[in-house]
């Protein structure tokens, strides 16, 4: 069987992420923006959309505490220094699952922990001083945040996420952000 080469999975991600940007708004449980930076040398500052559809299931209900989760999909711009390599910014397009814990009380503000891991696929695999091997990518993160509101519609998250393509490529060298997410729940 013939393998994709990458240059063209992240083109069928970017399908993929407007696909279901184009499902029914109903369907459609939750929009965010975000904004964040990396943590490393070399400053890169990344700025998205994310959409969420909750999996509408809860398990192990401990008092008003419950886990939950739902499915993540987002582009992002990372803009960054041109860098020995030329070039200062690209796009990054997602899908991930996301398992959140999550106080299910009636309250006007309703705290969570999450974790999520997905796959990611760039539009270049450089950006300022940074190689990062392949177009593909693994995402991981841990999160906390709040609901908020009179029917807990807004949400504000703050994630942790490392991305990098766990081996795959001749190099593996990652890169970490700190991440703010805004969003609101329909």
């Amino acid at each position: 069987m013939k393998k994709l080469p990458i240059r063209t999975l992240a083109p069928l991600a970017l399908g993929l992420c407007l696909g279901a940007a184009s499902l029914p708004a109903a369907a459609l449980d939750a929009i965010a923006v975000e904004g964040g930076k990396n943590d490393q040398e070399g400053s890169v500052d990344r700025f998205g959309i994310a959409l969420k559809w909750d999996w509408g299931m809860k398990w192990w209900q401990i008092g008003d505490w419950a886990f939950g989760g739902y499915w993540e999909v987002g582009a992002n711009y990372w803009n960054g220094d041109k860098g020995r390599y030329g070039n200062d910014s690209l796009g990054d397009f997602y899908v991930m699952p996301v398992f959140r814990y999550s106080y299910t009380g009636k309250s006007f503000v309703a705290p969570f922990v999450e974790a999520g891991v997905g796959a990611n696929f760039y539009t270049d695999h450089t950006i300022g001083n940074r190689q990062l091997d392949l177009e593909f990518a693994f995402g991981s993160h841990v999160g906390t945040g709040i609901r908020f509101g009179e029917k807990q519609e807004y949400e504000l998250l703050y994630r942790y996420q490392h991305q990098s393509n766990a081996g795959i490529g001749k190099d593996n060298p990652g890169i970490n952000f700190h991440l703010v997410q805004l969003g609101y729940h329909f």
